[in-house]
């Protein structure tokens, strides 16, 4: 069989440029055991993250010609014959060495995002759920956080600064898989509204196209979450009803207080929370 071409960036966060390295073809092979031989032949720094090899563990996200993928389940044979395979690490995460990269800023707002908060059971001590609704919440949690949806979403991956405002994809769908559960009484819309940056997606599909398990992030997170953002935020009907049975929304702060990475709000964060309020209502 003939050569192939692998042409893989290295370097780290100061720096670097693409290494061409030309291996023996083999068959059957992934694109990931190409840099284990790699790794075992001419470049043994080379840094990548890899664990399973099976397409469950999420580790070895790659952008593979010039696309997110999981390199163990990327197979040669499917690449353009005769071209040199590109290797780069996810553009969106800064890089810490070769094609391994710094993904904490996911588990960061994964901290933020309050905690299932279960209704009290029922008088004999149980729950009782329709399956449909169960069935419902099933789909999300497929994900095995490879963070590809993260990295080809382009809110944070061409805007850095976004990243302290938005939670991205993979955190919609664990807002959705909340917000969605038959137990839950907790209220996260306007954490999503004024915190986690949901109005900034555009609903383009991209991270939807690079799911390994074909979650459809989009149609069943994205769009609900922000149907239930609007409607209680702007529909006429949920504000008459509130003014009729004397309730409030829950407030952004008082959701994000609840979760378990959250810090504590200054002085100046909780003054205009609450001075908002009655503005909310009438929105």
């Amino acid at each position: 069989m003939a050569d192939v071409t692998m042409r893989v960036w290295r370097g780290d966060a100061e720096g670097g440029k693409f290494t061409e390295f030309v291996m023996p073809a083999v068959e059957g092979e992934v694109v990931l055991d190409v840099i284990h031989r790699i790794q075992a032949g001419p470049a043994p720094d080379l840094a990548c993250r890899w664990n399973c090899k099976a397409g469950k563990c999420g580790s070895c996200s790659a952008e593979i010609n010039g696309l997110p993928k999981l390199m163990c389940m990327t197979r040669m044979d499917v690449l353009p014959e005769g071209e040199p395979v590109v290797v780069a690490p996810m553009r969106t995460f800064p890089i810490i060495r070769d094609l391994v990269t710094d993904v904490s800023f996911n588990y960061t707002m994964a901290r933020q995002v309050p905690p299932l908060s279960p209704r009290p059971p029922e008088p004999d001590g149980t729950y009782r759920m329709m399956q449909i609704d169960i069935e419902r919440g099933q789909e999300f949690r497929k994900c095995i956080e490879c963070f590809m949806c993260q990295d080809v979403c382009h809110v944070i991956r061409d805007h850095e600064e976004n990243k302290s405002s938005y939670a991205g994809p993979r955190l919609f769908i664990r807002f959705m898989e909340l917000e969605s559960h038959p137990l839950d009484t907790d209220d996260r819309r306007e954490l999503l509204r004024q915190r986690m940056g949901l109005g900034m997606c555009n609903i383009t599909k991209c991270c939807t196209e690079v799911c390994p398990e074909h979650i459809k992030i989009t149609d069943n997170a994205i769009i609900p979450l922000k149907e239930r953002v609007v409607d209680a935020s702007y529909d006429p009907v949920a504000w008459l009803g509130r003014k009729i049975l004397r309730r409030t929304k829950r407030s952004a702060l008082d959701a994000a207080l609840e979760a378990p990475g959250q810090r504590v709000p200054t002085r100046q964060e909780r003054v205009p929370t609450v001075a908002a309020a009655p503005a909310t209502e009438h929105t």
